[in-house]
């Protein structure tokens, strides 16, 4: 019989190498995980969820202004007012659409570092895979695109609403600027285009602008505007980022695909010479 110390010695050996395992396996999975499209994830999704969210809230704000304000007559801003509320909708499309295909985009970043990883063991590239890995890249380019112009789009709102909470300064403090009668000093939203020239009053001026200035409503979309459009932005830079990254997966790709070429050919040639080379011993032993 062991002693019983060589026997505790012998449980902690194999409670070490089953710790190490364990240890090796979470290390493989960590190298498994593709951090580069992890973070472009989040990225998008904070950029998409603050653009939807603050520029929902903030068309409504501005619908409540503009009724309230600018255009008392509802027959005026009836368009608008379909044209935000078609916006919402759209908004609520955009939200549902990221959310799926930022999933999407992070499964095929997976896929494309277990075949980057495993390039050497059992795993194989197909020429499908490929082509998905390529159609994405496509994808995501349009889509880049496509938010450059709404980061642009988005940006309109914030001059608008910049230029009427300056001239509120302005009439806040007429004196310091050199200005004279706070009356004369107006903010005429239909050199905007949003609403049509014969809308009333359209134009408002001096003490009645600085109190619509004065507004949780104005305030609030002011400042939801903003943040919907560096929303935007964040989310071209995500799409940006995963762009790099689904190119540089599908170079990875191509290069493994050539690699697995390669070695199933030198596999081949390498059988083909063993069978030459045994056959050859075959013939040799026949004639002695």
């Amino acid at each position: 019989m062991k002693p019983a110390m060589e026997t505790a010695a012998e449980e902690n050996t194999e409670q070490s190498q089953e710790r190490k395992g364990c240890f090796e396996c979470c290390i493989k999975c960590l190298g498994g995980v593709p951090y580069a499209s992890l973070v472009a994830t989040i990225l998008c999704f904070s950029g998409v969820a603050l653009f939807c969210g603050c520029g929902h809230v903030a068309l409504a704000g501005t619908v409540a202004i503009l009724e309230q304000h600018f255009s008392t007559n509802t027959s005026d801003h009836a368009l608008l007012s379909e044209v935000i509320q078609l916006m919402q909708y759209v908004i609520y499309g955009i939200a549902s659409f990221f959310f799926l295909y930022g999933i999407i985009l992070l499964a095929e970043g997976f896929y494309t570092t277990s075949a980057v990883k495993e390039l050497h063991g059992e795993f194989k590239t197909t020429a499908c895979g490929r082509c998905i890995s390529g159609m994405f890249v496509f994808l995501t380019y349009v889509l880049g695109v496509a938010w450059l112009g709404v980061f642009g789009f988005s940006a309109v709102p914030v001059f608008m609403f910049y230029n009427i909470w300056s001239t509120c300064e302005v009439i806040k403090s007429p004196q310091s600027n050199g200005t004279s009668g706070v009356e004369q000093i107006c903010v005429d939203v239909r050199q905007y285009g949003i609403i049509p020239w014969n809308a009333f009053p359209g134009k408002i001026c001096g003490s009645a602008l600085e109190n619509i200035c004065n507004t949780n409503e104005f305030y609030m979309s002011y400042h939801l505007f903003i943040v919907a459009c560096a929303g935007a932005g964040a989310t071209v830079i995500a799409l940006i980022h995963f762009l790099m990254i689904l190119s540089s997966n599908w170079a990875y790709l191509k290069d493994a695909s050539k690699m697995q070429a390669y070695q199933d050919i030198k596999a081949k040639e390498e059988q083909e010479l063993q069978d030459i080379q045994s056959r050859s011993k075959e013939q040799l032993n026949s004639y002695t």
